[in-house]
């Protein structure tokens, strides 16, 4: 079974953050994931290679950390025993549920929560309580 050490999970979180800084700051954009890939479905002109670059460095670091031996589980491409449909169904479920909620947890979790934003504050606590709904129904029960 694979134990995270709480400096890889402040590491990630450092790193999380730090990349949300830097493109508020040089781009004048919100790091939201779904925003992002979004954007690309319906782009604006010249809004196109900032999300292609920060989707590939996404991939990359994904990919690196495969190449460098570490083992991360929340790295597969569908969780162990998981059907690659499975898996489709849910990703399409969380792409609707960003877009009725006008966000992420990057997007809310992250970016807004750091901005002190009451919609994003209100946004994460109900996809929280909605994700530990989720993991009580299909864990416990």
């Amino acid at each position: 079974m694979w134990v995270s050490l709480p400096w890889e999970a402040l590491l990630g979180g450092m790193l999380l953050g730090v990349s949300a800084l830097i493109l508020m700051y040089f781009n004048g954009k919100i790091a939201g994931i779904s925003g992002i890939v979004g954007g690309l479905l319906s782009p604006n002109k010249g809004d196109i290679d900032w999300r292609l670059l920060f989707l590939a460095g996404m991939v990359i670091a994904g990919l690196s950390a495969n190449a460098l031996g570490l083992d991360y589980p929340d790295l597969a491409l569908t969780p162990a025993g998981q059907s690659p449909i499975i898996a489709i169904v849910a990703g399409l479920l969380v792409g609707i549920g960003t877009k009725l909620a006008n966000g992420c947890t990057s997007g809310h979790g992250i970016c807004g929560i750091g901005r002190l934003s009451p919609r994003s504050l209100i946004a994460t606590l109900v996809f929280m309580a909605f994700a530990m709904l989720t993991v009580f129904i299909t864990q416990l029960l």
